[in-house]
């Protein structure tokens, strides 16, 4: 079955960024000139997932209001000659058909991705975690798409961190298994949430792609609150990985070796508006330039 839908949990309070997102939603705030959410959704629209569902929560209106048409806005631009910029206005407007559903309270990654069963049905789907941006120039999701088509389970993105840092990630334990397309293409044999350096059974991490068989939702239904006393995905996963492929179990992983973009705290989103408007044709040239003088009055 050909997958086309895609969904984005989005509920969170974003308290890392406060005060900021006090009144604006941490995936509305800029990479450069343009809102985190959108690099998301413009990641599942070119992996070919055009039916997109975000998962708010209350005071996320303008993420709505950033995937709609703005006509006052869109008609002053025309009437100046800016197309340019009303270019760039409608860009999120037409990317796709998107949705919203809310979360109401919240309960972990499991319980947000739970509210789209009704709107997913029984087919595969992509989930793709707004924290995470990955380079355009690099392949991810079409990759963990094939895969899921081509064994069926369940897919999981996964990146290779230093030892000390697993214990910030979910885990993973892998094998190699018959007809993967490339070492970088694993079995998943156990996943744990977080755990303590020394317990990790890999420095694997899980970061924010999946690529779900709807036999999640049941699985998630059935899952007790875990850490932090929410419903984790990491949880339903790791049941998942031990059911037979006829009851939609079996997870594969596909370890990740591209550009990442993490904008899950300041320092690293701070890094990853400098990461990202380097490699701009229009803003990296004079960046670079200005980033070399800045950096030569840096001192120990």
């Amino acid at each position: 079955m050909t997958i086309h839908k895609a969904v984005i949990p989005a509920a969170g309070l974003g308290t890392r960024f406060l005060p900021a997102t006090k009144s604006t939603p941490k995936e509305m705030l800029p990479v450069v000139d343009k809102p985190a959410i959108q690099y998301v959704v413009e990641e599942a629209v070119k992996a070919g997932l055009d039916d997109v569902l975000l998962i708010t929560g209350r005071s996320k209106r303008t993420l709505a209001d950033h995937f709609d048409a703005v006509p006052e806005l869109e008609a002053a631009l025309e009437a100046k000659g800016d197309l340019e910029r009303l270019a760039k206005v409608r860009e999120s407007t037409d990317l796709g058909h998107v949705h919203f559903v809310r979360q109401g309270q919240p309960k972990g990654l499991g319980h947000a991705v739970l509210q789209a069963k009704h709107h997913v049905g029984q087919e595969p789907f992509a989930v793709l975690l707004g924290d995470d941006l990955i380079d355009e120039r690099d392949e991810l999701l079409s990759t963990m798409l094939a895969l899921q088509e081509r064994t069926g389970g369940s897919v999981i993105a996964l990146l290779e961190v230093p030892p000390a840092q697993i214990s910030m990630y979910g885990c993973a334990a892998v094998e190699p298994f018959d007809g993967a397309a490339d070492p970088d293409q694993v079995r998943i044999t156990a996943l744990v949430e977080k755990p303590p350096a020394d317990e990790a059974p890999s420095n694997l991490a899980i970061i924010g792609r999946y690529v779900l068989h709807p036999a999640v939702f049941e699985v998630l239904e059935n899952t007790a609150p875990g850490r932090g006393g929410e419903i984790q995905l990491t949880d339903a996963l790791a049941t998942l990985a031990g059911l037979p492929a006829s009851e939609g179990g079996g997870v594969y992983g596909v370890v990740f070796r591209g550009r990442r973009y993490d904008t899950g705290d300041r320092l690293d989103y701070l890094k990853a508006v400098v990461q990202i408007a380097v490699d701009r044709p229009d803003l990296g040239p004079d960046f670079r330039a200005w980033l070399g003088e800045f950096s030569q009055t840096l001192s120990d």
